[in-house]
């Protein structure tokens, strides 16, 4: 299975927007407005989500659980990024895929994304006992 996914690459999607509500994060202001890994992985993420959306049953959903990725060239704002996702490999409710993002000049990452399918009723239950758990820590 495979399945592309295309993004313009938005100014609020480069360094110098990460964080902006912290006064600790100066360190991003300085760099070049360029597209973020983390948006770059979060892409890449994306278009697995968007590749296994097909085979998802009502109730499921998948949430990453593991990620492996360069980011080996500056992408500035609007470029059109295409990221290709291709299933390599399925170990029960967990399917990993191979990854590359480019845009017109550059490939600009590649690596490899695990997502976890999940019931989410059974994973919402053990989320709401946890929230309580950091409630009662923090009273």
């Amino acid at each position: 299975m495979q399945h592309e996914l295309k993004f313009d690459v938005l100014r609020e999607k480069t360094m110098p927007f990460l964080y902006p509500e912290s006064p600790e994060s100066p360190e991003f202001q300085e760099i070049p407005e360029i597209f973020a890994t983390c948006y770059m992985i979060g892409l890449m993420e994306w278009c697995c989500i968007q590749a296994l959306e097909p085979a998802i049953e009502g109730g499921e959903g998948n949430l990453g659980v593991f990620v492996q990725s360069t980011h080996s060239a500056a992408t500035p704002p609007g470029c059109v990024v295409k990221v290709q996702a291709t299933i390599s490999v399925i170990e029960g409710r967990k399917i990993t895929w191979d990854v590359v993002a480019w845009e017109d000049l550059d490939e600009i990452g590649r690596g490899q994304i695990s997502l976890a399918v999940v019931a989410w009723d059974r994973f919402n239950a053990k989320l709401q006992e946890k929230q309580q758990k950091v409630l009662l820590m923090h009273a």
